[in-house]
C-alpha cells in the first residue's frame, strides 16, 4: 500500500510536469511554490496552474471514483466482468447529455455534468426498482438483466437523437470519448461532494460485502442486513460512477481492470480490495492522460482512448497469469 501510494504521488507530480509543451522543472516548482516568475515564464506558469493542475486533481478524483465504483459493482453483482455500464449508469448519463443538448440547447461542460449526473442516478434508480420487484427481491442476476434492458433502451434514444442532429452529435462525442482535458476546477468542485460521500460509503461497506460474498443464506444466518447493504452499495456506485462519468465522460476499462489488479495482490477481502482500488485506479487514469499528451505531440489523444490500450493488456495479463480471482 505504501509503495502504491508513493507511485500515485509520483504519477501526480509527473502529470503536472509533463505535457504537450516542454516546461523546465524549475518553472514547474516555482509555479507550485507560489514564487513570482519572470514575464517570459508567465505563460508557462499559467499552463501549470490553470490547465495541468486542475486536470491532475480531476484525474485523481475521477480515478478514485471509477476504481472504487468498479470494485463495488463487481462485489454487488458478483460478476467479475462488471463495469459501470452494466447497470445503466453510462447509458443514463449519455441519454441525459444528448437530450440536454438537443432539447434544452445546453452547450457548456459545466451544464453537461448536472444532466449527466441526474441521468446516471435516475437510470440506476430505475434499474434497482425493477431488479427488486417481486418476492425474491434484489439479486445479481436480476440487477444485471434490468441494467442491460434499461441501458439498451437509453442507448437507442442516444443514437436516434445524436445521428439525426449533427450539432448534437458533435457536442456529444466530445464528452462521450472520455477526457480530462478542457475541464477546470468548477467541474471538480461540482462533483466533489458526491464523490466524497461515495468514497466514505464504499470504504465502510467492506465487512458487509465480505459477508454477502459467502452467499445469501449464510449472510442471513450471520445476521447481515442484505437489503441495507445493497441499497448503500447502490447509492455509493451511483455517486461515484455517476459523478465521475458526468465530469470526464465514460472512461473505459478503469473500473473493470483495476479491481482485478487489486484482487491479484490482496485477494477477495473487500476491506483491502477497496482501498487498493482507490489508490491504483488514479494511477492508471493519470498515466493514460500523460501518455495521451506526449505520443502525438503537439496534439493530444483523449484519456478514454489510452485507457483501453493500457488497461486491456494489464487485464489480460492478470487473467492469463492467475486467472480471475473468484469473488
Amino acid at each position: 500500500m505504501l509503495a502504491a501510494a508513493a507511485a500515485l504521488v509520483a504519477v501526480a507530480a509527473l502529470s503536472i510536469a509533463v505535457g504537450t509543451k516542454a516546461i523546465p522543472l524549475g518553472t514547474v516548482w516555482d509555479a507550485l511554490d507560489g514564487h513570482p516568475s519572470s514575464p517570459a515564464r508567465a505563460e508557462d506558469v499559467r499552463i501549470i496552474l490553470d490547465l495541468r493542475l486542475p486536470r491532475t486533481l480531476l484525474g485523481l478524483a475521477a480515478g478514485i471514483a471509477f476504481g472504487l465504483g468498479g470494485a463495488l459493482l463487481q462485489a454487488l453483482t458478483r460478476n467479475p466482468l462488471a463495469d459501470p455500464g452494466i447497470l445503466g449508469i453510462n447509458a443514463g448519463a449519455a441519454a441525459a447529455v444528448v437530450l440536454a443538448i438537443r432539447v434544452l440547447g445546453v452547450g457548456s461542460l459545466t451544464g453537461y455534468i448536472w444532466f449527466a449526473f441526474a441521468g446516471a442516478a435516475g437510470a440506476f434508480t430505475l434499474v434497482y426498482l425493477l431488479g427488486t420487484r417481486g418476492r425474491a427481491g434484489a439479486s445479481p442476476e436480476r440487477l444485471a438483466l434490468a441494467g442491460a434492458a434499461i441501458g439498451a433502451a437509453l442507448l437507442a434514444v442516444v443514437n436516434a437523437v445524436a445521428l439525426v442532429d449533427v450539432t448534437t452529435f458533435d457536442r456529444y462525442r466530445l464528452w462521450m470519448v472520455g477526457s480530462l482535458a478542457g475541464r477546470d476546477l468548477p467541474v471538480l468542485y461540482g462533483v466533489l461532494p458526491f464523490l466524497a460521500v461515495g468514497v466514505l460509503l464504499a470504504l465502510g461497506l467492506g465487512p458487509s460485502l465480505n459477508v454477502i460474498a459467502l452467499g445469501e443464506d449464510t449472510a442471513r444466518a450471520l445476521g447481515a442486513n442484505l437489503h441495507r447493504t445493497r441499497v448503500l452499495a447502490a447509492l455509493a456506485i451511483t455517486l461515484l460512477c455517476g459523478g465521475a462519468t458526468a465530469a470526464v465522460g465514460p472512461v473505459a476499462f478503469v473500473g473493470l481492470a483495476v479491481p482485478h489488479i487489486a484482487r491479484s495482490l490482496v485477494g477477495p477481502d473487500q476491506r483491502w480490495l477497496l482501498p487498493y482500488s482507490l489508490v491504483l485506479a488514479p494511477i492508471l487514469l493519470l498515466l493514460a492522460d500523460i501518455a495521451g499528451r506526449v505520443v502525438v505531440r503537439p496534439g493530444e489523444l483523449q484519456a478514454g482512448l489510452i485507457t483501453a490500450f493500457l488497461g486491456a493488456p494489464v487485464f489480460l495479463a492478470v487473467i492469463l497469469r492467475r486467472r480471475i480471482v473468484p469473488l
